[in-house]
């Protein structure tokens, strides 16, 4: 396999438009990708006459404007290049109205009450700076969308827009200092954490099924405790999966670079190279997407779930995040000199002041109902926001604010005390990966985001933040009469200010938890509490300065996050309730009935002590299953309690009435497991299910 020649072979990318298109109409839809210039009826007809012969040129039958509903996956509707040409015969056609603008039907969509369900008319709106694609013989065209009376209703839409915002503040800042820089692109790079496990053991096990996560399971004698897992050497069936699952993104134009093991049994990891925010959000769709679909033609299944297994790893989704210009210089370079580096420390005050002030926003964006299993268990980074620096840059940043002198010595070379081995230059900071937001060399990684979500919602919120901040910076450098005096007291003030967020240490141990409380920073501990700080008066007026959403708006995406959350607990409860009576219970009264017997036999023999091992494990089943009962009986009334109910009191509900119940009958129902006869458990085991493959 030429890799070289199969990567992007089914994109519509610039080399291909560049080949494929005449001169002017590749320069007018240039200025449209690059400069938003509106592309003439014309040039938008010879575009999609091209893209149609390109497209058919690949297998393509059909097309799809692809587009991001608020479900957090992606959705489409088919339709055929197939028209009547008279005398029973077709023609292949696709104009550029057919391009440009798509009407799906979008009364089902999550809408949050922006428009009723019986208003069924939604649009897509093409993205040309997303590259359209071919994919199972079907051109799909990246959109974004919007109903009838223009509201958003879709996660490329702000995403867009908030690039922009912080493009547009950048550049102020860049101009102050000489640069004459016409666009800054937000560029990203989301690491991908999954779970492979056999596809006969998913389809016996009705949880995994219906929520994507095991609800009841005992650990195994052996998990990740030994850490031989963590970048071991691939297992033939992972390695194949890996392979046609790199295959398969090289030919849709997506770098992806780095595959290995993670840390809990069955689970590993897929790292991209950096591209916009715009375009990682779409390939990241398209990663997990082709995960499941790989995996189900190797007879495995592909669990994106951010808790799939409780005692072991969960997944998330590492978004690394930086600034460029439009000519490629990243703008989180320290360069040799950092504590000279005027515009690099400007930029980096203006993320550590957003994260500061917008810490509940970050919280937000990777809150749901699975990712509140994860965040905060001591294996992913707490709920509590902070942003990690390195003692090289903080250090530098105590002596602009002390007004002392820094000194650095350069970096020492590491001796490994081999001779054959090369010497290498010490990092200026070690990586923290318990740190929710860590600078790591030349940008950040915000690692709360769930391995299950959109990266289009932390970007956001990301741009917008450090948009808003910028702003403010260029708004009092613009004014000021002595640019060098300004900048230098607004980096010293700025750091002063927000000291409180930057925090260096291990985010995992409970004395952090303390410590933060009394730096007063935020400790949103579930998905509720998150959703509420959206309507904030604060973020509500963030949002609105920059035209990221409308105030409608967010009160929609409110609406629906709540609603999400509740109708997933919801279901969760109600499959533990299904288990709980039609597997677990009988086949626990099953092996006591089998004990009850081999105790009555062993009494028949009149044998002293004869049967005390039956009568002690018969008494405790006893109890376990009384106990069990019970609890079947407290969550059915935690449920019931729920209702059909909607909104912030029943999103508060279930976190603090229905997943306690929840939990109280899962341990029960594992202690159950713990001591029955394995023949009697009604489904696979965590050890079958972790070591299946």
């Amino acid at each position: 396999m030429n890799i070289c020649e199969i990567f992007g072979s089914m994109v519509f990318n610039d080399s291909v438009m560049k080949t494929c298109l005449p001169p002017g109409t590749y320069a007018a839809l240039r200025q449209t990708i690059d400069r938003g210039v509106a592309l003439t009826p014309e040039d938008a007809d010879t575009v999609a006459c091209c893209l149609k012969d390109w497209a058919i040129g690949r297998g393509a039958t059909h097309y799809v404007h692809w587009f991001q509903p608020m479900t957090g996956m992606t959705a489409g509707k088919y339709d055929s290049f197939i028209s009547p040409a008279g005398n029973g015969k077709a023609v292949m056609d696709f104009s550029g109205k057919d391009l440009s603008k798509g009407e799906p039907d979008a009364s089902s969509f999550p809408c949050g009450g922006l428009r009723a369900t019986f208003e069924a008319r939604g649009y897509t709106a093409w993205d040309p700076t997303s590259y359209a694609f071919v994919k199972d013989n079907t051109l799909h065209i990246p959109c974004a969308f919007y109903s009838y009376s223009g509201q958003i209703l879709d996660q490329k839409t702000p995403l867009l827009r908030s690039m922009h915002a912080i493009s547009k503040q950048s550049v102020r800042i860049l101009r102050l200092f000489g640069e004459d820089i016409r666009r800054v692109v937000s560029n990203v790079g989301a690491e991908q954490e999954y779970f492979l496990i056999d596809k006969r053991v998913f389809d016996r096990r009705k949880d995994l099924i219906y929520t994507g996560r095991t609800l009841f399971g005992a650990m195994p004698p052996k998990g990740q405790e030994m850490d031989d897992h963590y970048f071991g050497t691939l297992k033939e069936r992972v390695a194949d999966y890996m392979r046609e699952l790199d295959t398969e993104l090289w030919k849709l134009g997506v770098f992806a670079k780095t595959k290995h093991n993670e840390a809990a049994p069955a689970q590993h990891e897929l790292a991209p190279v950096f591209c916009t925010a715009n375009l990682a959000s779409d390939h990241n769709q398209l990663i997990m997407e082709l995960m499941k679909k790989v995996a189900g033609r190797q007879g495995l299944v592909c669990l994106l779930h951010e808790k799939p297994f409780l005692g072991v790893s969960g997944s998330g989704k590492h978004n690394n995040w930086s600034l460029s210009t439009v000519q490629g210089k990243n703008l989180f370079e320290p360069g040799d000199s950092p504590q000279d580096n005027a515009r690099f420390l400007l930029f980096l005050c203006a993320v550590i002041k957003a994260v500061n002030r917008y810490q509940d926003l970050l919280r937000l964006s990777a809150s749901s109902a699975g990712n509140d299993h994860r965040l905060g268990t001591g294996e992913a980074p707490p709920a509590i926001v902070s942003i990690y620096l390195g003692d090289h840059l903080t250090a530098i940043l105590d002596a602009i604010e002390n007004d002392t002198r820094y000194t650095f010595n350069g970096n020492q070379e590491i001796e490994l005390g081999v001779r054959v081995l090369p010497k290498f230059p010490r990092d200026t900071s070690d990586r923290n990966r318990t740190s929710p937001f860590a600078f790591t060399g030349n940008k950040f990684e915000f690692r709360m985001a769930g391995s299950n979500a959109s990266i289009s919602a932390p970007n956001i919120i990301i741009n917008t933040i450090v948009a808003d901040v910028l702003m403010g910076f260029a708004d009092i450098l613009e004014q000021a009469e002595d640019f060098n005096a300004a900048l230098k007291n607004l980096i010293k003030t700025t750091i002063k200010e927000n000291r409180r967020i930057i925090f260096n240490g291990d985010s995992y141990c409970g004395e952090w938890t303390q410590e933060a409380g009394r730096r007063g920073l935020s400790d949103l501990k579930n998905t509720p509490q998150a959703v509420q700080r959206f309507l904030d008066e604060q973020n509500i007026a963030l949002f609105c300065r920059h035209k990221i959403f409308t105030k409608s708006e967010i009160a929609a995406r409110t609406e629906i996050m709540l609603d999400s959350y509740i109708k997933t607990v919801r279901i969760e409860a109600l499959t533990m309730l299904d288990m709980a009576r039609r597997d677990i219970f009988p086949a626990a009264a099953a092996f006591s009935a089998e004990v009850s017997g081999w105790l009555n036999a062993k009494k028949a023999t009149g044998l002293p002590l004869a049967g005390k091992a039956e009568a002690d494990l018969l008494t405790r089943l006893s109890g376990l299953t009384d106990a069990f009962y019970e609890n079947i009986a407290g969550l059915e009334r935690a449920v019931d309690g729920c209702g059909d109910d909607c909104g912030m009191e029943a999103a508060r509900y279930c976190a603090q009435t229905v997943l306690p119940a929840m939990a109280k009958l899962r341990r029960t129902a594992d202690a159950i497991e713990a001591v029955t006869g394995g023949k009697y458990w009604p489904f696979p085991t965590y050890g079958e299910i972790m070591f299946s493959v």
